[in-house]
């Protein structure tokens, strides 16, 4: 994507202000791949960004933690204060976990702050996500090798009321990834005088 003058300065600007956008869904949706454009879109505007990706957080400062509602609970409350501090030194802190119950993401709105703060539901078909299998964890999974594994051995409950949702099926990387930065701009969610940025609409995949 051609960056402009004023898209950069517009992002420029407002660099210094922190947030923290959520991504949540099930395993497969995308969480993962929307994240790391978005980061790589981001920093091309000047901003400062980074990627926590639940996956890799688990093997290391979550590999103390299994897969029990309880354990699940700390390990994505660890991930939101990990978030809020890089939102605290101005960062884009973009995540990528399934979180799939309600309470998990309230919290981590808590932790955040509603103020530096975007939910945002990465809505793609559970048998879409389980065709792509990326990871083969949905095959482990009905092997019965991933006990409670979301989405064969236990639910995802999708948000309500999410601020943004983003649908991979039959949309690029990049249509989502502008559909993201869209959001931020309008809402004002990105600093408090972020100016409007000119995102060419991307087409469908």
């Amino acid at each position: 994507m051609e960056i402009t003058s004023r898209e950069a300065h517009a992002v420029n600007e407002e660099k210094s202000g922190g947030i923290v956008i959520w991504l949540t869904g099930m395993s497969g949706a995308g969480k993962s791949t929307i994240a790391r454009a978005l980061v790589a879109r981001l920093q091309t505007f000047g901003c400062q960004a980074t990627m926590l990706d639940g996956d890799v957080l688990r093997t290391g400062l979550n590999s103390d933690l299994g897969f029990s509602d309880e354990e699940r609970t700390e390990n994505l409350r660890r991930v939101a204060h990990v978030a809020a501090l890089f939102s605290g030194e101005g960062f884009a802190a973009v995540t990528a976990t399934i979180s799939p119950e309600p309470e998990h993401r309230a919290n981590a709105r808590r932790i955040v702050g509603e103020a530096n703060f975007v939910e945002i539901f990465v809505d793609t078909p559970p048998a879409i996500c389980e065709q792509r299998d990326p990871k083969g964890l949905y095959r482990r999974a009905r092997r019965g090798e991933i006990p409670q594994f979301t989405g064969v051995g236990s639910p995802y409950h999708p948000p309500l009321r999410p601020d943004l949702t983003v649908r991979t099926h039959g949309n690029s990387v990049e249509y989502c990834v502008d559909d993201i930065v869209r959001y931020l701009v309008q809402a004002r969610r990105f600093g408090s005088k972020l100016a409007q940025i000119d995102t060419t609409a991307r087409k469908r995949a």
